[in-house]
């Protein structure tokens, strides 16, 4: 499948960023001579990849040429790329089919309705792109105004970055925002050209110096579980676990969980009492 001029420029702006990365000293290169750019010349991580310094330059200058699997391994390998990242160069270099700009994503009402099952615990569904398609109320305290905005979808990255409140409940901010941006990244690349992203991402760029900064650095990392430090209001700053469950029939649609580990200790400390008394009582009665 040819590649479009936003996924060349994709494509181009990656391996740019990774190969600036690398230090010759990291793969045993000498150091020859004052360097003008930081990390791997081109004709460096070429002979690395084992693969012509002409060739490498065009596929890094957009232009419209097919690199096959073999020069692709060849090339994460030599950048050193982790699953993710050589996944997201696969995608870029038209191995993978690319998504077409997409209609409003599409939200069953039984699917719209499972956080509202999991109350009291905040749970929301997101979409690719962060959209905030369905919520409970849990979910809704524990990130203020994040579902504010009437004349447009609540989003969960335009929150992060664009609504000072975040930074206040978000008690690690800037790992908790690099992390996400890296993700939007990631789906991004699987969808170029698509409207959803590029506004958004236009969006992030204009409202948000961190975005403008963190961008170019070309991150990639997948969506997944974790612990988050929230503030709460009269609670202070309490560690929460989160799961994310993506859904069968919309894959890049994630169903976010959340438990309160302090609540979560002390209930388990509560059963295991009355599990103990109860044993104590059968003893007593026997």
């Amino acid at each position: 499948m040819p590649k479009q001029p936003d996924q060349r420029r994709e494509l181009s702006a990656f391996l740019r960023s990774r190969r600036e990365r690398i230090t010759p000293d990291q793969v045993g290169l000498p150091q020859t001579g004052r360097r003008r750019t930081p990390g791997l010349r081109r004709e460096e991580l070429a002979l690395l990849a084992g693969i012509s310094a002409t060739w490498y330059t065009y596929l890094e200058q957009g232009r419209d040429i097919r690199a096959s699997d073999q020069v692709l391994d060849a090339l994460a390998s030599a950048l050193r790329l982790d699953r993710y990242e050589r996944g997201h160069l696969f995608q870029l270099a038209g191995h993978a089919p690319a998504a077409e700009a997409e209609e409003p994503e599409p939200l069953t009402a039984e699917v719209a309705a499972v956080p509202l099952l999991i109350q009291p615990h905040p749970a929301y569904i997101i979409g690719g792109n962060y959209d905030v398609l369905s919520y409970n109320q849990a979910a809704d305290e524990l990130f203020p105004r994040l579902t504010a905005a009437a004349d447009r979808p609540a989003n969960f990255a335009r929150w992060v970055f664009l609504e000072p409140a975040a930074r206040d409940v978000l008690v690690d901010w800037e790992p908790e925002a690099r992390g996400l941006l890296a993700r939007l990244r990631t789906l991004a690349g699987r969808h170029p050209g698509d409207p959803r992203y590029t506004r958004l991402i236009d969006e992030l760029n204009a409202g948000s110096p961190e975005v403008r900064d963190w961008w170019p650095r070309y991150d990639v990392q997948a969506r997944h579980g974790g612990r988050k430090r929230l503030r709460r209001p009269g609670r202070g700053a309490i560690d929460f676990a989160y799961t994310a469950f993506h859904l069968a029939e919309q894959p890049e649609q994630t169903l976010v969980i959340y438990s309160d580990e302090r609540e979560s200790v002390e209930r388990e400390s509560v059963e295991r009492e009355g599990t103990e008394g109860e044993s104590a009582e059968r003893e007593s009665v026997g």
